[in-house]
């Protein structure tokens, strides 16, 4: 299929501003939309810029925007986002994050907000021989959010980050999470001290927009509503 491939383009060293630039390309409906970008690139124009490694949805590393919505270019089919031929599918960077050049965004106050909760396990009892025991019932508790890519599809999705830019983020307390329920981690008052904060979690609104894009289908709205259970019951308050 022919279809129209509408990126937004933006290089500081010649541009006062971003722009759009359309790109025919022609394109089995099957294909990935990062394979579209693929082709642009080598056959088109070599100076497009985006991120890309794995290309199978594990590294996380192609998140942008696609018709409006965060997610991976490996994930996205091109018949989910282009039906008929001639369609045109517009492509962004992701938002909240400066970008560096075309679809390529600095991820460092992403990183910054992450490093923050301090992401591994703290634990200051003697090593265990082996292991630190967990049944897979202490495991279910936080198992999905272990599967986090550090994408930043969720953050780009959030809209309280346009009102707060300061916000915490979705994937920095969903990965809080992940080790506040964790029952080898003795590392909780370090992390709600963080979380318990103007920016930590209680901006979050519950739009669901960050669930809605996780491409690992982590549950952050709930994973973050517990955390602010959390906070409660950590300050005895209902």
């Amino acid at each position: 299929m022919q279809i129209t491939i509408k990126i937004q383009r933006y290089n500081p060293d010649i541009d006062d501003a971003p722009h759009y630039q359309e790109y025919s390309v022609e394109i089995d409906p099957n294909a990935r939309l990062l394979d579209a970008l693929m082709d642009i690139k080598r056959f088109q124009d070599g100076s497009l810029g985006f991120r890309k490694s794995c290309a199978h949805g594990v590294c996380g590393s192609d998140a942008m925007r696609i018709n409006g919505q965060d997610g991976l270019a490996c994930k996205t089919l091109v018949k989910d986002v282009a039906v008929n031929d001639g369609d045109t599918v517009v492509v962004e960077p992701l938002r909240y994050l400066p970008v560096q050049r075309d679809l390529i965004v600095d991820q460092s106050e992403f990183f910054a907000k992450y490093k923050a909760i301090k992401p591994y396990l703290i634990n200051d009892e003697e090593v265990a021989e082996k292991e630190r025991i967990q049944s897979p019932e202490e495991r279910l508790v936080f198992d999905d959010s272990t599967n986090c890519i550090l994408c930043a599809s969720c953050y780009s999705a959030c809209p309280v980050s346009e009102e707060h830019p300061s916000f915490i983020g979705p994937a920095a307390i969903a990965q809080a999470f992940r080790f506040l329920a964790d029952s080898r981690d003795k590392g909780a008052e370090e992390r709600l001290l963080v979380l318990d904060a103007e920016d930590g979690v209680w901006p979050c609104q519950n739009h669901f927009k960050c669930t809605q894009a996780c491409p690992r289908s982590i549950l952050i709205t709930k994973r973050i509503n517990q955390t602010k259970r959390m906070i409660k019951d950590w300050k005895g308050e209902k």
